[in-house]
């Protein structure tokens, strides 16, 4: 039985009704790559007007991890004494000569872990050893983070650090819309990171640029709901926060987590793959903290230079293109073999289309239950 998230019925008038309310053809941008894959895989695109054309924004922080520290996490795996400690989507991202999963099958040291306090009891029960954590994520992951970190110098832990790869979502928006070529008219917040960060940087935004942006879930009903009070409000002229997502959204944000956050982290410029490098859009370590910072703690090499490359990943992340445009998609660039990282990530674009939409996909629908 379908719970009320997920009812064909809601989903049915919730599309009808978008479509009674557009006049005109509009932009969004959903900025999660969890909400990306969720549109994908039920169709939610097919089901709402033509007219409505939804962008894929750079919604996957493992795709946006710039090659650079890609390179630097190899490059530290294959170091005598150390093993890095990654999430498992990380591990076939490419870097400019290979990645994660090749560094370990050339006797690199590898691990696979859930979250960083699992990284924290490698350490703990490796002590000879060199632990380092890869810290991919939004803000949504910054906070468990933060507290291995905290943990760590309360325990006086010497073999435990980081490989900072955190960034910020409303920076990266500010960035989109900054961009000549920009032609987004809404944004679909992303539920689980309104959850931590709340609401309020991006009510700025809304003034500056004059773009509803509304906080929305994962499900089809969130998905529709969010959309339409997206278009409620570009029809009439509007641009404001909604929080469409209150039951799992304050305004004000987890006061707790964001404590945490300032308490380890500070704010600066970071690069993003496909985007530059944007201004105050990621986390490092404040100075307090600075041993726990693996390129302060290891002797890291310069990066190479980058070869030529055939993938369109950058176009998909900025949300010029949809992943099947790519004339390598499902070709030349599948998922065990990825041209890019939005193909190899759980949440990538090109891996949803590829899961969802690629010959001989099996697609759920949203309304045949």
């Amino acid at each position: 039985m379908r719970d009320r998230f997920h009812d064909p019925e809601r989903v049915r008038q919730l599309a009808a009704r978008i479509g009674r309310r557009m006049t005109r053809g509009w932009r969004i941008m959903e900025v999660c790559g969890g909400q990306t894959h969720a549109i994908v895989r039920y169709g939610i695109d097919e089901l709402i007007p033509a007219e409505l054309e939804l962008i894929h924004g750079p919604g996957c922080p493992v795709c946006v991890t710039p090659i650079e520290l890609i390179d630097r996490a190899c490059e530290l795996a294959c170091t005598p004494g150390v093993r890095v400690c990654s999430f498992g989507d990380m591990l076939r991202v490419p870097g400019s000569s290979g990645d994660l999963h090749s560094a370990r099958a050339r006797g690199g040291r590898v691990q696979i872990v859930y979250s960083p306090l699992d990284a924290l009891a490698v350490a703990r029960a490796q002590p000879d050893t060199q632990i380092v954590f890869f810290a991919v994520g939004f803000e949504t992951t910054a906070p468990a983070t933060a507290l291995s970190v905290a943990r760590a110098r309360a325990e006086g832990l010497r073999n435990f650090s980081l490989l900072v790869a955190h960034v910020r979502v409303p920076p990266a928006l500010e960035a989109l819309l900054d961009a000549p070529e920009a032609q987004v008219d809404g944004f679909l917040a992303a539920g689980h990171v309104c959850s931590v960060m709340g609401l309020d940087e991006y009510a700025p935004l809304c003034e500056r640029y004059h773009v509803p942006i509304v906080a929305t879930g994962f499900t089809p009903v969130d998905l529709l709901e969010g959309l339409l009070a997206c278009v409620d409000q570009l029809e009439v002229g509007r641009a404001e926060v909604v929080n469409q997502y209150a039951r799992a959204v304050a305004s004000s944000g987890n006061r707790s987590a964001l404590e945490l956050i300032r308490q380890v982290f500070q704010v600066e410029d970071r690069c993003w793959r496909g985007l530059g490098s944007i201004r105050s859009s990621g986390l490092a370590l404040r100075a307090e903290f600075a041993e726990f910072d693996a390129e302060h703690r290891f002797a890291l090499g310069v990066p190479q230079p980058l070869p030529a490359s055939r993938c369109w990943s950058a176009r998909v992340l900025r949300g010029e293109v949809k992943p099947t445009a790519c004339p390598e998609f499902g070709r030349a660039c599948q998922p065990l073999h990825p041209l890019g990282a939005p193909m190899v990530s759980d949440e990538g674009a090109c891996a949803a289309y590829y899961r969802y939409r690629a010959p001989g996909a099996v697609e759920a629908s949203a309304v045949d239950g």
